[in-house]
Protein backbone atom coordinates (compact mmCIF):
# COMPACT_ATOMS: atom_id res chain seq x y z
CA UNK A 1 0.00 0.00 0.00
CA UNK A 2 1.52 3.50 -0.82
CA UNK A 3 1.81 6.14 1.81
CA UNK A 4 -0.90 8.25 0.08
CA UNK A 5 -3.28 4.99 0.24
CA UNK A 6 -2.12 4.76 3.82
CA UNK A 7 -3.11 7.62 5.08
CA UNK A 8 -6.29 7.94 3.45
CA UNK A 9 -7.04 4.92 5.48
CA UNK A 10 -6.19 5.88 8.67
CA UNK A 11 -7.98 8.79 8.22
CA UNK A 12 -10.93 7.38 7.48
CA UNK A 13 -10.73 5.03 10.33
CA UNK A 14 -10.28 8.23 12.77
CA UNK A 15 -13.28 9.81 11.13
CA UNK A 16 -15.26 7.24 11.81
CA UNK A 17 -14.44 6.12 14.99
CA UNK A 18 -13.03 9.57 16.94
CA UNK A 19 -10.15 7.75 18.43
CA UNK A 20 -7.42 4.62 17.07
CA UNK A 21 -4.42 3.28 19.09
CA UNK A 22 -1.46 3.33 17.13
CA UNK A 23 -1.79 -0.33 17.01
CA UNK A 24 -5.31 -0.99 15.95
CA UNK A 25 -3.95 1.43 12.96
CA UNK A 26 -1.04 -1.08 12.25
CA UNK A 27 -3.03 -3.86 11.74
CA UNK A 28 -5.84 -2.80 9.76
CA UNK A 29 -3.15 -1.02 7.23
CA UNK A 30 -0.87 -4.01 7.78
CA UNK A 31 2.38 -2.07 8.14
CA UNK A 32 4.52 -1.74 11.45
CA UNK A 33 3.44 0.81 14.25
CA UNK A 34 6.61 3.25 13.43
CA UNK A 35 5.26 3.58 9.90
CA UNK A 36 1.88 4.35 11.04
CA UNK A 37 3.16 6.71 13.35
CA UNK A 38 5.12 8.89 10.70
CA UNK A 39 1.91 8.57 9.01
CA UNK A 40 -0.18 10.39 11.57
CA UNK A 41 2.79 12.65 12.27
CA UNK A 42 2.49 14.02 8.86
CA UNK A 43 -1.29 14.19 9.10
CA UNK A 44 -1.20 16.01 12.25
CA UNK A 45 1.24 18.39 10.16
CA UNK A 46 -2.27 19.04 7.95
CA UNK A 47 -4.42 19.43 10.78
CA UNK A 48 -6.49 16.48 9.64
CA UNK A 49 -5.99 14.59 13.22
CA UNK A 50 -4.19 15.00 16.33
CA UNK A 51 -1.75 12.82 17.91
CA UNK A 52 -2.66 11.38 21.27
CA UNK A 53 -0.60 8.63 23.31
CA UNK A 54 -0.47 5.63 21.77
CA UNK A 55 -2.99 6.81 19.22
CA UNK A 56 -4.94 9.59 17.03
CA UNK A 57 -8.15 11.33 17.38
CA UNK A 58 -10.16 14.16 15.51
CA UNK A 59 -8.78 17.25 15.48
CA UNK A 60 -9.91 20.09 18.53
CA UNK A 61 -9.02 18.53 21.47
CA UNK A 62 -11.75 16.77 23.03
CA UNK A 63 -12.70 13.36 21.29
CA UNK A 64 -16.32 12.48 20.84
CA UNK A 65 -17.88 9.62 21.74
CA UNK A 66 -17.39 6.47 19.25
CA UNK A 67 -20.48 4.77 18.24
CA UNK A 68 -20.44 1.02 19.68
CA UNK A 69 -20.51 -0.40 16.42
CA UNK A 70 -17.34 1.03 16.26
CA UNK A 71 -15.61 0.85 20.13
CA UNK A 72 -16.25 -2.95 19.71
CA UNK A 73 -14.25 -3.18 17.21
CA UNK A 74 -11.26 -0.77 18.85
CA UNK A 75 -8.67 -2.75 20.87
CA UNK A 76 -10.25 -5.87 21.72
CA UNK A 77 -7.12 -8.11 23.36
CA UNK A 78 -6.51 -5.17 25.50
CA UNK A 79 -10.18 -5.07 26.64
CA UNK A 80 -9.95 -8.70 26.97
CA UNK A 81 -6.91 -8.82 29.29
CA UNK A 82 -8.50 -5.84 31.16
CA UNK A 83 -11.72 -7.71 31.99
CA UNK A 84 -9.98 -10.91 33.07
CA UNK A 85 -8.00 -9.10 35.59
CA UNK A 86 -10.90 -6.92 36.81
CA UNK A 87 -13.23 -10.37 37.03
CA UNK A 88 -10.92 -11.26 39.77
CA UNK A 89 -11.17 -8.85 42.34
CA UNK A 90 -15.07 -10.20 42.31
CA UNK A 91 -15.68 -12.36 45.33
CA UNK A 92 -18.55 -14.56 45.53
CA UNK A 93 -22.04 -13.12 46.92
CA UNK A 94 -21.05 -9.55 46.62
CA UNK A 95 -23.12 -6.90 45.11
CA UNK A 96 -21.65 -4.35 42.66
CA UNK A 97 -22.64 -1.77 40.13
CA UNK A 98 -21.15 -1.79 36.28
CA UNK A 99 -21.46 0.97 34.00
CA UNK A 100 -22.24 1.26 30.16
CA UNK A 101 -19.18 0.22 27.53
CA UNK A 102 -17.76 -2.21 25.77
CA UNK A 103 -15.08 -2.89 28.38
CA UNK A 104 -17.36 -3.34 31.34
CA UNK A 105 -19.61 -5.47 29.01
CA UNK A 106 -16.36 -7.94 28.73
CA UNK A 107 -16.25 -7.72 32.56
CA UNK A 108 -19.79 -8.87 32.48
CA UNK A 109 -19.12 -11.98 30.51
CA UNK A 110 -16.62 -13.07 32.94
CA UNK A 111 -18.79 -12.61 36.03
CA UNK A 112 -21.29 -14.67 34.87
CA UNK A 113 -19.34 -17.44 36.41
CA UNK A 114 -19.03 -15.64 40.23
CA UNK A 115 -21.96 -17.35 42.37
CA UNK A 116 -24.51 -15.04 44.16
CA UNK A 117 -23.40 -11.98 42.40
CA UNK A 118 -25.02 -8.94 42.69
CA UNK A 119 -25.26 -6.46 39.35
CA UNK A 120 -26.70 -3.20 39.73
CA UNK A 121 -26.35 -1.85 35.98
CA UNK A 122 -27.59 0.70 33.16
CA UNK A 123 -26.22 -1.10 30.79
CA UNK A 124 -28.50 -3.37 28.56
CA UNK A 125 -25.13 -4.88 27.44
CA UNK A 126 -23.86 -5.89 30.91
CA UNK A 127 -27.61 -7.19 31.57
CA UNK A 128 -27.84 -9.25 28.36
CA UNK A 129 -24.50 -10.66 29.52
CA UNK A 130 -25.14 -11.77 32.21
CA UNK A 131 -28.88 -12.81 31.47
CA UNK A 132 -28.21 -16.31 31.57
CA UNK A 133 -25.60 -16.71 34.76
CA UNK A 134 -26.97 -19.12 37.25
CA UNK A 135 -27.23 -17.75 40.21
CA UNK A 136 -26.59 -14.39 39.35
CA UNK A 137 -29.25 -11.66 40.11
CA UNK A 138 -29.48 -8.45 37.60
CA UNK A 139 -31.08 -5.00 39.20
CA UNK A 140 -31.47 -2.54 36.15
CA UNK A 141 -31.74 0.80 36.47
CA UNK A 142 -34.84 2.95 34.96
CA UNK A 143 -34.11 5.68 32.73
CA UNK A 144 -34.35 6.46 28.74
CA UNK A 145 -32.41 4.27 26.25
CA UNK A 146 -29.28 5.84 24.40
CA UNK A 147 -29.09 3.94 20.65
CA UNK A 148 -25.22 4.63 20.65
CA UNK A 149 -24.21 2.74 23.86
CA UNK A 150 -27.01 0.78 25.04
CA UNK A 151 -27.34 2.65 28.19
CA UNK A 152 -30.32 3.72 30.31
CA UNK A 153 -29.54 7.84 31.15
CA UNK A 154 -31.36 10.47 32.58
CA UNK A 155 -33.17 10.97 35.70
CA UNK A 156 -34.78 8.11 35.77
CA UNK A 157 -31.94 6.04 35.85
CA UNK A 158 -30.44 8.14 38.52
CA UNK A 159 -33.56 8.40 40.52
CA UNK A 160 -33.43 4.60 40.85
CA UNK A 161 -30.07 4.23 42.33
CA UNK A 162 -30.83 7.18 45.48
CA UNK A 163 -30.41 5.18 48.30
CA UNK A 164 -28.61 2.29 46.81
CA UNK A 165 -25.11 1.18 48.59
CA UNK A 166 -22.96 -1.84 46.95
CA UNK A 167 -19.03 -2.92 47.53
CA UNK A 168 -17.58 -1.32 44.48
CA UNK A 169 -18.57 0.21 40.95
CA UNK A 170 -16.87 -0.37 37.58
CA UNK A 171 -16.68 2.24 35.23
CA UNK A 172 -15.28 2.42 32.27
CA UNK A 173 -14.88 6.41 30.13
CA UNK A 174 -13.71 8.07 27.06
CA UNK A 175 -10.38 9.20 29.13
CA UNK A 176 -8.13 9.46 32.17
CA UNK A 177 -5.67 11.77 33.41
CA UNK A 178 -4.14 12.60 36.71
CA UNK A 179 -5.10 15.88 36.66
CA UNK A 180 -8.78 15.63 35.99
CA UNK A 181 -9.62 11.98 36.82
CA UNK A 182 -12.37 9.83 34.35
CA UNK A 183 -14.25 11.61 31.97
CA UNK A 184 -16.74 10.69 28.92
CA UNK A 185 -17.73 12.68 26.23
CA UNK A 186 -21.46 12.83 26.63
CA UNK A 187 -23.97 14.78 29.60
CA UNK A 188 -26.31 12.42 30.21
CA UNK A 189 -23.64 9.27 30.45
CA UNK A 190 -21.55 11.60 32.65
CA UNK A 191 -24.50 12.39 35.41
CA UNK A 192 -25.20 8.82 35.78
CA UNK A 193 -21.43 7.48 35.83
CA UNK A 194 -21.32 10.10 39.29
CA UNK A 195 -24.69 8.41 40.85
CA UNK A 196 -23.36 5.15 40.70
CA UNK A 197 -19.93 6.00 41.94
CA UNK A 198 -22.35 7.30 44.80
CA UNK A 199 -23.21 4.00 45.47
CA UNK A 200 -19.89 2.05 45.58
CA UNK A 201 -18.02 2.23 48.46
CA UNK A 202 -14.76 1.67 45.91
CA UNK A 203 -14.30 2.50 42.43
CA UNK A 204 -12.56 0.41 39.93
CA UNK A 205 -12.03 2.66 36.78
CA UNK A 206 -11.51 0.04 33.23
CA UNK A 207 -9.52 1.87 30.70
CA UNK A 208 -6.97 0.65 28.32
CA UNK A 209 -3.69 2.23 27.41
CA UNK A 210 -5.42 4.43 24.54
CA UNK A 211 -7.12 6.48 26.81
CA UNK A 212 -4.64 7.53 29.53
CA UNK A 213 -3.68 11.60 29.02
CA UNK A 214 -7.12 11.73 26.83
CA UNK A 215 -9.48 14.15 28.23
CA UNK A 216 -13.31 14.73 27.05
CA UNK A 217 -15.98 17.14 28.00
CA UNK A 218 -17.72 15.92 30.97
CA UNK A 219 -15.47 14.60 34.26
CA UNK A 220 -17.32 11.73 36.17
CA UNK A 221 -15.25 10.17 38.68
CA UNK A 222 -12.23 12.61 40.52
CA UNK A 223 -8.73 10.93 40.29
CA UNK A 224 -9.27 11.16 44.28
CA UNK A 225 -12.18 9.24 44.19
CA UNK A 226 -10.79 6.79 42.13
CA UNK A 227 -9.70 3.33 44.19
CA UNK A 228 -8.07 1.17 41.50
CA UNK A 229 -7.47 1.36 37.83
CA UNK A 230 -7.27 -1.71 36.19
CA UNK A 231 -5.05 -1.13 32.55
CA UNK A 232 -2.86 -3.00 29.87
CA UNK A 233 0.91 -2.89 28.94
CA UNK A 234 1.43 0.39 27.43
CA UNK A 235 3.61 -0.19 24.41
CA UNK A 236 7.42 0.00 25.13
CA UNK A 237 7.68 3.48 22.94
CA UNK A 238 4.66 5.17 24.91
CA UNK A 239 6.82 7.11 27.34
CA UNK A 240 3.58 9.57 28.38
CA UNK A 241 0.93 6.63 29.24
CA UNK A 242 4.15 5.33 31.72
CA UNK A 243 3.79 9.33 32.87
CA UNK A 244 0.52 9.26 33.34
CA UNK A 245 0.48 5.58 35.02
CA UNK A 246 3.08 7.02 37.26
CA UNK A 247 1.04 10.64 38.27
CA UNK A 248 -2.20 8.18 38.82
CA UNK A 249 -0.05 6.20 41.30
CA UNK A 250 1.60 9.38 43.27
CA UNK A 251 -2.54 10.55 43.73
CA UNK A 252 -3.31 7.26 45.69
CA UNK A 253 -4.68 5.04 43.56
CA UNK A 254 -3.55 1.43 42.89
CA UNK A 255 -2.80 0.41 39.64
CA UNK A 256 -3.15 -3.16 38.15
CA UNK A 257 -1.71 -3.65 34.66
CA UNK A 258 -3.02 -6.60 33.07
CA UNK A 259 0.21 -9.09 31.19
CA UNK A 260 2.02 -7.38 34.07
CA UNK A 261 1.47 -9.92 36.71
CA UNK A 262 -0.83 -7.87 38.76
CA UNK A 263 -0.79 -4.57 40.87
CA UNK A 264 1.83 -2.19 40.45
CA UNK A 265 1.78 0.25 43.13
CA UNK A 266 4.87 2.68 44.87
CA UNK A 267 6.20 1.18 47.90
CA UNK A 268 5.02 2.75 50.93
CA UNK A 269 1.87 3.84 48.81
CA UNK A 270 -1.85 3.55 49.63
CA UNK A 271 -4.99 4.82 47.99
CA UNK A 272 -7.57 6.93 50.65
CA UNK A 273 -10.14 4.42 52.10
CA UNK A 274 -13.75 5.52 52.51
CA UNK A 275 -15.57 4.18 55.69
CA UNK A 276 -18.84 3.17 54.04
CA UNK A 277 -21.86 0.23 54.92
CA UNK A 278 -21.44 -2.56 52.83
CA UNK A 279 -24.63 -4.66 51.54
CA UNK A 280 -26.13 -7.19 54.13
CA UNK A 281 -27.41 -10.14 52.67
CA UNK A 282 -29.56 -9.81 49.73
CA UNK A 283 -33.62 -11.04 49.83
CA UNK A 284 -35.20 -13.18 47.25
CA UNK A 285 -32.22 -14.73 45.43
CA UNK A 286 -32.93 -17.77 43.88
CA UNK A 287 -31.09 -21.17 43.89
CA UNK A 288 -30.02 -21.80 40.85
CA UNK A 289 -32.05 -21.30 37.29
CA UNK A 290 -32.05 -17.79 35.67
CA UNK A 291 -30.97 -14.76 37.62
CA UNK A 292 -33.91 -12.12 38.44
CA UNK A 293 -34.34 -8.71 36.00
CA UNK A 294 -35.73 -6.36 38.96
CA UNK A 295 -35.87 -2.35 39.26
CA UNK A 296 -33.45 -0.79 41.81
CA UNK A 297 -36.26 1.09 42.86
CA UNK A 298 -38.01 -2.73 43.72
CA UNK A 299 -34.37 -4.10 45.37
CA UNK A 300 -34.77 -0.80 47.37
CA UNK A 301 -37.88 -1.37 48.29
CA UNK A 302 -37.96 -4.85 50.11
CA UNK A 303 -38.55 -4.59 53.71
CA UNK A 304 -38.27 -7.77 56.45
CA UNK A 305 -41.49 -8.37 58.00
CA UNK A 306 -39.71 -8.48 61.34
CA UNK A 307 -38.14 -5.08 60.89
CA UNK A 308 -41.75 -3.57 59.58
CA UNK A 309 -43.11 -5.21 62.88
CA UNK A 310 -40.35 -4.19 65.07
CA UNK A 311 -40.76 -0.62 64.12
CA UNK A 312 -44.34 -0.57 64.64
CA UNK A 313 -44.11 -1.96 68.15
CA UNK A 314 -41.67 0.82 68.94
CA UNK A 315 -44.56 3.25 68.00
CA UNK A 316 -46.83 1.88 69.75
CA UNK A 317 -44.64 2.24 73.22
Amino acid sequence: MFAAERRQLILEMVRANGAVSLRELARVVQTSEVTVRRDVRALEAEGLLDRRHGGAVLPGGFTRESGFPQKSHLATAEKTAIADLAAGLVEEGEAIVVGAGTTTQELARRLARVPGLTVVTNSLLVAQALAHANRVEVVMTGGTLRGSNYALVGSGAEQSLQGLRVSRAFLSGSGLTAERGLSTSNMLSASVDRALVQAAGEVVVLADHTKLGTDTMFQTVPTDVITRLVTDEPPAHDDRAGTELQALADQGVQIAVAGSGGDAVPAGRQPPRRDVPLPGPRRGQVQGGAPQLRSAAAVLGDQPQSERARVADMRRR
